[in-house]
């Protein structure tokens, strides 16, 4: 129950701070950049971990492909949303339905692995948590901030893609349940892989003039931190349950 209600909780602020301060378009980005050094470090020291020391009998490592690739065409219907590429794009440029699709998938297949999650507070949970916070903050910007959106009553399918995409994980928990356990390493491989990319383009989008970007790396540097905190504590944390 905490972990469905962190979740949802994180797309509905996200998508308030959007509305309320979407302009700022520095925010967004600074917001992304921190998330991305958080994910790629919680991909590093704790999905990939536990995928490669499944024992499966077969590599993993072409599901972690597969997550790659499947976040590419993804981004096909997102028109890059996740990387915070909407002031690339005209409005009409994006489908409110593709990019309703693309999204829920998305977060439906990070849902997923959480159905066998041990701890409450998993580093992979608040991966996700802390990865919903700034795209639901674009979302939040995108949707409602537009010319044709009124400040006051927002439009049925604005309002709908923000449930959808607040429900999606928690039903892709919901539908975890119903797996075999087993397959767990798999699908922790293919989020992997969406993890990976989607931070990987984040982080290393070139500066313009390739100039050294001291906030950006300044950012990067503390999601990175902030995820090794929290591997360490649930560490402990674990290693404190297991005596």
């Amino acid at each position: 129950m905490i972990t469905v209600l962190l979740l949802i909780l994180s797309v509905i602020t996200g998508v308030f701070l959007g509305k309320h301060f979407g302009k700022k378009e520095k925010l967004a980005k600074n917001l992304l950049i921190l998330s991305a050094g958080f994910l790629i470090t919680i991909c590093l020291n704790e999905v990939f971990p536990q995928v490669y020391t499944a024992e499966t009998g077969s590599s993993l490592g072409i599901f972690v492909i597969a997550g790659v690739l499947l976040q590419m065409i993804l981004e096909a219907l997102t028109k890059g949303f996740e990387h915070g590429h909407v002031h690339h794009h005209s409005e009409h440029n994006i489908l409110p339905v593709a990019l309703m699709a693309g999204l829920f998938v998305h977060a439906f297949i990070e849902g997923i692995p959480l159905a066998n999650e041990e701890h409450e507070f998993s580093p992979y949970l608040l991966g996700i948590v802390f990865h919903n916070l700034p795209i639901s903050f674009i979302l939040g910007a995108f949707l409602f901030n537009r010319k044709n959106e009124s400040r006051s009553t927002p439009s049925y399918p604005s309002l709908l893609i923000v449930i959808l995409f607040a429900l999606a994980s928690p039903m892709g928990m919901l539908l975890g349940n119903y797996f075999n356990p087993d397959l767990q390493p798999y699908f922790l491989a293919v989020v992997g892989g969406i993890f990976l990319h989607i931070s990987s383009v984040i982080i290393f989008e070139s500066n313009k003039n390739h100039n050294i970007d001291w906030t950006k790396i300044g950012l990067v540097i503390v999601g990175v931190s902030l995820a090794l905190v929290m591997h360490l504590f649930h560490d402990h944390s674990a290693v404190g349950h297991h005596h």
